[in-house]
């Protein structure tokens, strides 16, 4: 029975003890969880914290690789790399008085990330439930709609986490709403989706993150410090969700990067929208083809055979109000 005034998400996430939250589709989507994960630990629950990583990670230390392919990052963790968002997240969380280690899983097939996550969950002793985060929405697609966005990673992490069976909630909670369509997702597709999984028994709601909260505030401090580490390559993502938060709207400038596009900054960029893992994988239309991978590199070339094969795609619709 759901709760008028508890998203079914959360009601999911405060059943639960122990819970690692994870970003799907690498680079900075961790910092989707963070909000959430900063409520979860103020409501007494463990949380352990991991991305997928963009970073070079063969390069760091050995004693920091807890198994092949899931490495502890910390705030002194030695790299060359520029370009570290883990770390960053890492060094944010000491400089608050915070649990500071962010694990990282390098990018490779869905086998050996399965096998990552199932190394990490062994190392931290057992968990009630995993979230993975998505900074926008393309983890939603299905795979027969004209633009998936950049689904490679999220797919990967998606079904990594779908062979998890033993584990008793997998979760996945998106942040971003609009985004995307930089990325040629179309938000109506998204919607009837969300419907469809709705029907399907896995759809677990909607909320905002209130800008006057402590997560909310402590969310923009985070993002404010990795925009200040990144100065020239700063989450587009984020800086959305942020300037949203904020309450700022349309075509707002916060980085470079997005000279040469129209920004549509607004508050529906500031919902969680849950659903659960099971159905979500059930839904795609192509996992069951990347489930063998044992590298990256496979993914996108099995992706892009599926949709070769399609007799037509959905194609993108404007949202009618």
């Amino acid at each position: 029975m759901s709760d008028l005034f508890q998203p079914p998400l959360v009601t999911r996430l405060l059943a639960a003890d122990r819970i690692l939250i994870a970003g799907a589709g690498g680079g900075f989507d961790v910092y989707a969880g963070l909000p959430l994960a900063l409520a979860l630990r103020a409501a007494g629950k463990e949380v352990h914290l991991a991305n997928l990583s963009f970073s070079h990670l063969y390069g760091l230390d050995a004693e920091v690789w807890l198994a092949p392919e899931v490495a502890r990052i910390t705030p002194d963790g030695r790299s060359d790399e520029g370009y570290f968002p883990e770390r960053t997240l890492a060094r944010w969380l000491r400089l608050h008085g915070m649990p500071d280690i962010v694990w990282a899983f390098a990018k490779t097939g869905v086998r050996p990330l399965r096998a990552a996550y199932r190394a990490l969950i062994d190392h931290v002793g057992g968990v009630d439930a995993i979230l993975l985060v998505d900074g926008g929405t393309d983890i939603l697609m299905r795979g027969d709609e004209t633009g998936l966005g950049t689904p490679e990673e999220d797919m990967a992490s998606l079904a990594a986490v779908a062979g998890l069976r033993d584990v008793p909630e997998r979760l996945v909670a998106s942040l971003g709403f609009g985004i995307d369509a930089h990325h040629g997702v179309s938000h109506t597709l998204v919607l009837e989706n969300l419907a469809a999984l709705d029907r399907a028994g896995g759809y677990l709601g909607a909320f905002s993150l209130p800008r006057d909260s402590r997560e909310g505030r402590l969310y923009l401090d985070a993002v404010a410090y990795a925009q200040a580490a990144f100065p020239a390559h700063p989450s587009i993502v984020h800086g959305s969700v942020a300037a949203a938060l904020r309450g700022e709207f349309g075509d707002v400038r916060f980085t470079e990067r997005t000279r040469g596009s129209k920004l549509f900054v607004n508050p529906l960029m500031t919902l969680y929208f849950g659903v659960t893992v099971e159905a979500l994988a059930a839904h795609n239309l192509y996992l069951d083809r990347i489930e063998r991978t044992e590298t990256f590199r496979q993914i996108p070339s099995l992706i892009e055979e599926f949709r070769d094969e399609l007799p037509a795609r959905r194609p993108a619709r404007r949202y009618p109000h």
